[in-house]
């Protein structure tokens, strides 16, 4: 293993060396507490079966029980396919003897659908619902393993948080997969910009969306839910090509098939997601958002996650570890190809073999297949001679660089997809995997907004078509639940498009569609230096030196701005009491730890 690579491993692990030892500590008490079926009393247990259609219990208290943690619903494309798994488990459960049952559903929403909305104010907070409704549906102590299906944005960091609650048991994670590809993604994001400008009409628009988005599967652009799919593999909590395989693929169902019987191995061997899950397995995860370019969301998510599981993960880490793992992967928005393709060209097997090799990522990790991140360089095929087998094969380990992957001697970029910006205004982190400059410095005088919809305003009026550097306050977890800003992104490539230096500071978020332009995003204020800011003040976004700076300006002599969010209507009082109390997005954004 890379030498520099191994010293951050080793500070990450005496940072956590406390907090680790306490949850295993916890987890390993609970070993000896469930499930608890032989204790529960003959009403417990008729309530238990009560809705299998079952008159006995005797039967069953042989059998291992599973219980199922759904997120399906049929609003959102990714988690549609999820309607059908239960009960196609159910069946192969009977032949091997075990016993499912759904055990609850979490809620799953779509930024897709809430962008620009006072609904995606409750976006971020939906991670840690989900936590608690995974936790309510685990709670009744009568399993002796898990399943977790869900696959996009909040959904699986939400379902992983809410498993590690559960370390001692069993869990594996199976997903949905991408829908098919519609039209190009270029396409797509070309119609946006002709649509911001003005061009076409919302019904010319709307008709090509719908040939973006026209099916089961998740979205094809490796944004947040694509980047999910990825770290599951590489942190091995999810069965080696299950990420990609297409949604209507019938490799698909046999894929599922497979992880009742890896979870039975996982059973029989008593190995808990929270013990399998080491210092390894969430490096390896930090490494593959690095490697990949993928979505800025995982940092807050991944530093969230892993504190379910007693490991203290920060900002600097990704930072160190961004100067030494090259960009290996382009898959749109930080390259044409969309996961389709990338699947097509070895996908995560491939990234991983080609990591494996220049030693960039580590092997030996406990997984859900076994021992080994080798098994993940190998990709599942349905056997021809038994059509209801599946078996792994060794990828054609093709040396040159390919459309979306490339090799670490001969990457697309030597450093990783993300930067980290400080100095005494803020700090936050910039997805760099997309600029043509990622060491541009950028200097122009700031226009200060409080609001998404005030900057697509200001740009229909036509005030923003100079060199400027956006600034749009009032967007952290506590002031609005930090939302998703993606309406920002087409007028900002219209305002590029027409030769103005042009880039965004915010303490909002933009996820795996930012990096088209410079965004400084996840803005921590220091000393409230970044709520100081006024129009005209000359900023400098540094992208060379990673540090953004005021000329000419004593912010010390200045009040910060006083925001006034609305936090009514659509369900948003409801969560006052995340609002309250959420974490620093460095830490992860969560209501969960001091």
């Amino acid at each position: 293993m890379h030498v520099e690579i191994d010293t951050i491993k080793k500070r990450i692990e005496t940072r956590s060396q406390q907090s680790r030892s306490k949850y295993l500590k916890k987890i390993e008490a609970w070993k000896n507490k469930s499930p608890n079926r032989n204790n529960l009393g003959c009403s417990n247990l008729a309530h238990t079966y009560a809705a299998c259609g079952r008159k006995t219990s005797q039967n069953l208290n042989i059998k291992k029980f599973i219980g199922i943690i759904t997120a399906y619903n049929d609003m959102l494309s990714a988690h549609a396919p999820f309607e059908t798994y239960p009960s196609t488990l159910k069946k192969e459960a009977e032949n091997l003897n075990l016993h499912i049952q759904v055990a609850g559903g979490v809620p799953a929403m779509c930024d897709g659908i809430t962008q620009g909305e006072p609904g995606m104010e409750l976006s971020l907070f939906s991670r840690d619902t989900i936590a608690l409704s995974t936790a309510i549906g685990l709670s009744h102590n009568v399993f002796d393993s898990a399943i977790c299906m869900g696959t996009c944005d909040k959904i699986v960091p939400g379902l992983l948080i809410g498993a590690l609650q559960f370390g001692h048991l069993p869990i594996i994670f199976i997903p949905g997969g991408p829908m098919s590809t519609g039209i190009s993604n270029a396409k797509k994001s070309e119609t946006r910009k002709s649509y911001a400008a003005g061009e076409i009409n919302k019904i010319e628009l709307l008709s090509v969306e719908q040939q973006a988005y026209h099916s089961q599967g998740t979205c094809t652009f490796f944004g947040t839910a694509n980047t999910n799919q990825l770290i599951a593999e590489a942190m091995g909590f999810q069965l080696p090509g299950a990420a990609f395989t297409p949604s209507d693929s019938p490799t698909r169902e046999l894929l599922n098939l497979e992880s009742l019987k890896s979870l039975m191995k996982l059973m029989d061997s008593e190995i808990g997601i929270g013990e399998m899950l080491c210092i390894e397995n969430w490096m390896n995860a930090m490494i593959v958002l690095l490697a990949s370019g993928g979505s800025t969301n995982l940092v807050i998510h991944l530093i969230a996650m892993a504190r379910a599981a007693g490991y203290q993960i920060n900002p600097q880490d990704f930072n160190d570890l961004s100067s030494i793992i090259p960009l290996l992967c382009q898959i749109y928005p930080n390259g044409t190809a969309d996961v389709n393709e990338f699947h097509a060209e070895g996908g995560i097997s491939r990234l991983l073999m080609n990591l494996l090799e220049a030693d960039l990522i580590y092997n030996d990790i406990e997984t859900v297949a076994g021992f080994g991140l080798e098994l993940y360089t190998k990709t599942p095929h349905i056997d021809s001679t038994n059509p209801k087998n599946l078996h792994w094969k060794q990828i054609d380990p093709i040396k040159h660089n390919l459309k979306s992957i490339a090799t670490a001697k001969n990457p697309f970029k030597k450093n990783g997809g993300l930067k980290f910006i400080g100095g005494e205004i803020a700090e936050g982190v910039i997805k760099i995997s997309a600029l043509k400059n990622e060491n541009e410095v950028i200097s122009a005088p700031a226009k200060v907004f409080t609001s998404q919809q005030e900057i697509l305003e200001a740009f229909e009026r036509q005030e923003l078509n100079h060199d400027l550097i956006l600034v749009l306050l009032g967007q952290s977890p506590s002031i609005n639940g930090m939302p998703e800003l993606h309406k920002l992104t087409s007028p900002i490539n219209v305002l590029q498009s027409k030769g103005y230096k042009i880039a965004l500071i915010t303490d909002g978020r933009m996820s795996g569609a930012s990096g088209s332009f410079p965004a400084l995003i996840h803005a921590v204020s220091k000393k409230n230096n970044l709520y100081k800011i006024q129009d005209g003040d000359e900023i400098v976004l540094d992208l060379k030196n990673a540090e953004l700076s005021l000329i000419n300006c004593n912010l010390d002599e200045r009040v910060p701005i006083d925001i006034f969010p609305e936090n009514e209507g659509i369900g948003r009082e409801l969560f006052k009491i995340f609002r309250t109390n959420v974490g620093p997005v460095n830490e992860g954004a969560s209501i969960f730890y001091d």
